[in-house]
């Protein structure tokens, strides 16, 4: 189960990537991989003043003419590279993230073609020889095009099969037992009324489509005449003659279509009390009582004590409506489908191209398919990741470098510390609890502490669906396995080759992976002020998520209370309504100028910002006042407050394609890459006295505009 409390600091090319049909055999997993060996990150505030070899670590030669910097602060960083970086044919976006992940992505094969090398000698039941296998199964197009769909034929005539309506729910029991699932999703989270406890949560799913929306606005009519025609598609690649597939997708897309209606759209989901319904399993019977959840339960071989979270009852109430009056017909035909398409990606070329046609080419945009090793390695990702990760620091992230780290890391938070103390807007009490909950942050940087253990998971060399059906079930065991166990604040939500970051409000933990820790974000050698604007800033950013719309909501020890007095929160909303109403004036697309950004979707991610940006200048200015020498030089004709302001910038470089961004502005709580650059700039007088801006200027919003929370 997707965990919906975690804050990453980036989404856009991950969520691009994992808009499959809600399965586990999705293209990639949700965090992209990983880093390079080129990089050894340390602290910026051990670097010594900026040598020759740091004037390279930002090419001036990119920037426009300066007097662009206060008309449009990404234009004037971000223009002439965009130009000359055109998005590659299997990518929907490329800027700094993509870059990074690239490179990366080149690093970790490496790692993966080693296994696969040596995993007939390897150790038996190693990670390198599983790992080995897995990949070495996933690149045999042979095998897998000789299997043909022959992997789910017995899901599908389990599915043909079913006698009656009443006769679904011992069929779901089974799936989610295999670790596949169908409908909805159940995993394990912190509870949020007491997050030193997990317990399980059932949650809204079963959509093919991005959002809810999806299925009802006339704007999408093509979008779903097109999602039916995949359906068609794929029924027809498994022997169904096209007249009776075409039936089953009109079949299968009225079902879904009945579930999308009642499922809590994007922005409604933002919000933690729909995100948290806490029943007793009797309790939990009368909403649905066609599904007996003590039956689900005993079937996934868990124990609820005092109950768990049925997350959004309106969805179940439809759930439980659907197995009782939705045609047998209907409900065959929809997990027929879903059962096909979540396995497309590990079937045979033909269903690997049809997936790639709809979610690539047609809802995104993308010409081209990423070669079948990126494929391969992304499913890796998926099944192992953390003990790809393992293999991935040994060899590229040191333990040293994670003591190097902490220092910025810690640097960053006591600025954060003392702009809440100094808050003009915020009372002493609530104050006082702002800065109990900074007490209780736990920031974890690099890897786990302790790796997980893969012994009992079966990986063979030559059944590629079968390994990702075997890791499905091990991973899913794994998490329902800590229901009713305490929180683990040690447990990682990323992988170490993510090159991303999170905050997760129910445990209070900042989170930064060994793969963000290097350039464009974190230079060894670099100036302080590329530093700061780069991986201190991502610091502020997630430090920040504890105190955005969402995370301000719970409190240090990770549940749900409301802290603050109502004057303060009143205030706090009054600051936050202006941010919202800056985004929604956003339109990222000029031939389609009444598409603008959401601002009550990106809400927590532009506060984040904000407040991760401002934290950061001010952890900068206190380096520079420890380093007066670097302070005074510029480099390349550039003051250190300038070089934050730039690096930041160029973190968010980038361009996407249409299609992309229009599913990215309904689905994605980050704002689009260029409105990221400019968005937190404008608001903070910092900036335009770097940059001589006047008011007036674009990059300068109006005194009774700006934006300052945190």
């Amino acid at each position: 189960m997707t965990k919906p409390y975690l804050k990453p600091l980036a989404l856009a090319v991950s969520l691009a990537l994992s808009l499959t049909a809600c399965g586990k055999h999705e293209a990639a997993p949700a965090n992209a991989p990983a880093k390079s060996s080129s990089s050894t990150p340390a602290s910026a505030s051990t670097v010594a003043a900026a040598s020759p070899a740091s004037k390279s670590i930002f090419n001036v030669s990119e920037l426009g003419p300066f007097a662009e910097a206060c008309q449009n602060f990404n234009t004037f960083v971000n223009a002439k590279w965009v130009k000359a970086n055109p998005i590659p044919a299997d990518q929907t976006v490329w800027g700094s993230f993509s870059e990074l992940r690239e490179k990366s992505l080149k690093d970790q094969h490496q790692l993966v073609t080693q296994a696969e090398k040596e995993a007939n000698t390897a150790k038996a039941g190693s990670i390198e020889q599983k790992i080995g296998w897995l990949f070495h199964s996933g690149m045999n197009m042979d095998a897998r095009n000789k299997a043909g769909f022959d992997p789910i034929k017995p899901d599908l005539a389990s599915i043909d099969a079913l006698k009656s309506n009443r006769s679904v729910p011992a069929w779901l029991n089974k799936s989610f037992a295999k670790g596949d699932g169908a409908v909805f999703s159940f995993g394990s989270g912190a509870d949020y009324k007491n997050a030193k406890l997990q317990i399980g949560y059932t949650y809204q799913s079963g959509l093919g489509l991005p959002t809810p929306a999806y299925y009802t606005k006339p704007e999408y009519k093509a979008v779903r005449a097109d999602y039916v025609k995949y359906m068609a598609k794929l029924f027809e690649l498994t022997g169904t003659p096209a007249k009776q597939a075409a039936h089953q997708a009109d079949l299968a897309m009225k079902f879904e279509t009945a579930l999308a209606k009642h499922s809590v759209p994007r922005v409604e989901m933002r919000k933690p009390a729909n995100q948290y319904h806490f029943v007793s399993v009797a309790e939990a019977d009368k909403m649905t009582p066609h599904f007996n959840w003590n039956a689900f339960f005993k079937a996934q071989g868990v124990t609820v004590d005092k109950g768990f979270s049925l997350s959004q009852p309106k969805f179940f109430k439809e759930f439980d409506h659907l197995l009782a009056s939705a045609p047998l017909d209907e409900w065959k035909a929809y997990l027929k489908f879903h059962t096909v398409s979540s396995a497309a990606d590990a079937l045979s070329e033909p269903f690997v191209d049809a997936s790639f046609d709809f979610y690539g080419k047609t809802l995104r945009g993308q010409p081209q398919q990423r070669p079948q090793w990126k494929r391969a390695l992304s499913a890796v990702n998926n099944a192992m990741g953390e003990a790809l990760g393992q293999l991935y620091v040994a060899k590229y992230f040191p333990p040293e470098a994670k003591e190097r780290a902490k220092e910025l890391v810690h640097n960053v938070r006591v600025a954060l510390k003392n702009r809440i103390e100094n808050l003009d807007w915020m009372s002493a009490e609530t104050k006082a609890k702002a800065i109990d909950k900074w007490n209780m942050f736990l920031p974890k940087i690099g890897y786990p502490d302790k790796w997980r253990s893969w012994d009992g998971l079966k990986i063979s060399p030559d059944n590629y669906y079968g390994n990702l059906e075997a890791a499905a079930k091990f991973n899913y065991d794994y998490d329902i396995a800590k229901i009713g166990k305490p929180t683990d604040r040690q447990d990682w939500g990323m992988t170490p080759q993510t090159v991303n970051a999170y905050y997760n409000p129910t445990d209070n933990t900042i989170n930064f992976p060994a793969a963000i820790l290097q350039p464009p974000f974190f230079y060894a050698h670099g100036d302080d002020a590329i530093n700061y604007g780069g991986i201190g800033a991502v610091i502020g950013h997630e430090s920040s998520h504890g105190f955005d719309d969402q995370g301000s909501q719970f409190d240090g020890s990770g549940n749900l209370d409301n802290w603050w007095t109502k004057t303060d929160r009143k205030n706090f909303d009054a600051r936050t309504e202006k941010l919202v109403q800056q985004f929604d004036s956003y339109t990222p697309l000029p031939d389609h100028p009444d598409l603008h950004v959401n601002g009550k979707l990106t809400l927590g991610e532009n506060i984040a910002d904000l407040g991760g940006l401002n934290i950061a200048y001010d952890a900068l200015q206190t380096a520079l006042k420890n380093h007066p020498k670097e302070a005074a030089e510029k480099i390349d004709g550039y003051t250190e407050d300038q070089r934050f302001f730039l690096n930041w910038a160029r973190v968010w470089r980038g361009s996407i394609r249409e299609k992309a961004q229009m599913v990215y502005l309904n689905a994605d709580p980050h704002s689009p890459m260029q409105f990221r650059a400019m968005g937190a700039p404008s608001n903070m007088p910092a900036f335009a006295k770097a940059f001589q801006c006047k008011p007036g200027d674009p990059m300068v919003r109006p005194a009774d505009k700006q934006v300052n929370i945190w």
